[in-house]
């Protein structure tokens, strides 16, 4: 076997699991909570015994803070974690200038990969997308994970546009938030050394049965322990209770999401004694009374 072949089974093995896509903390005025960010990194890593973190996505609320903002968090998540779980980097921006600056410093901060969502809002075409993606890997020389999610972006990606990328050596894998497991499969057929992650939390064991070596979730930050149960009855062909638990996971799911996503994980972790202001910054709104009684209920019934 090739050194190369090598390196990247070695890279594919250390970067597989579950991870949490990482939520922020901040006080009702926007301004980041870094105690309590610092505590739910902690808390993830201790008690949902995470593989890794996904930080500065959606569930970070990324697309509304300023780049300093960004810089901070990926600061503070770094010291905080250090080398106890691998550390993702989503750095995409519209602004591929700020993606890159982004990108290198979560480099130099030591995260273990760069991920960046396709470009979004303007009709890009695949050139444009390709360049994008090709300038931040070049620019920062880390490793980067494609985000696709076209119910978001609009951005649809075939097989032969996910190869044209993954053919870099440092494009290592996908971040795959989409319904379509026929693509799915046929991607994971294609590449079979590339990663590849689950994103949709409510599909995971489909998803593991389709051979993703990993997912990401907005919900891991409270349900991590249930994800790793689907995960690894799937991998291990026990679909009773794969089915059992993903019907499970689903139900905190359909509740956390009837209550308002970001929010009431928020209201759970602070129930579960992780001291974090907990605000979501505007323009999400705030729970009301009755939704923060809810979201207690939720983690009381369920967690």
């Amino acid at each position: 076997m090739g050194l190369k072949l090598i390196k990247i089974k070695n890279l594919e093995e250390k970067m597989k699991g579950i991870y949490s896509a990482l939520l922020i903390s901040f006080d009702e005025n926007g301004n980041l909570d870094e105690k309590g960010t610092r505590n739910i990194v902690r808390y993830n890593i201790d008690e949902m015994k995470v593989d890794g973190l996904y930080v500065g996505g959606s569930t970070g609320e990324n697309f509304m803070i300023s780049t300093e903002m960004k810089k901070r968090i990926f600061e503070i998540v770094k010291d905080e974690a250090k080398d106890d779980v691998k550390l993702i980097a989503q750095v995409g921006s519209i602004n591929l200038y700020e993606a890159v600056e982004l990108g290198k410093y979560a480099t130099e901060l030591g995260y273990d990969s760069l991920s960046a969502v396709t470009p979004f809002y303007y009709k890009f075409d695949f050139e444009e997308i390709k360049n994008y993606y090709m300038t931040i890997v070049n620019e920062t020389n880390n490793n980067m994970i494609i985000y696709s999610i076209p119910f978001l972006t609009g951005v649809n990606m075939n097989v032969e546009q996910f190869g044209e990328l993954l053919c870099h050596d440092k494009i290592i894998g996908i971040k795959f938030t989409a319904g379509d497991f026929y693509l799915l499969e046929r991607v994971r057929k294609a590449f079979p050394h590339k990663l590849i992650y689950a994103g949709f939390d409510e599909m995971l064991l489909p998803a593991v049965a389709l051979g993703v070596d990993g997912a990401i979730g907005s919900t891991y930050n409270v349900t991590g322990k249930i994800a790793r149960e689907v995960f690894d009855a799937t991998k291990a062909g026990d679909l009773v209770t794969a089915r059992e638990r993903q019907t499970y996971l689903n139900d905190i799911i359909e509740a956390i999401l009837g209550n308002g996503l970001y929010q009431t994980i928020k209201e759970i972790l602070k129930l579960k004694g992780v001291d974090a202001i907990g605000y979501c910054r505007l323009p999400m709104k705030k729970l009301s009374t009755k939704k923060i009684e809810a979201a207690k209920e939720i983690g009381r019934n369920f967690l």
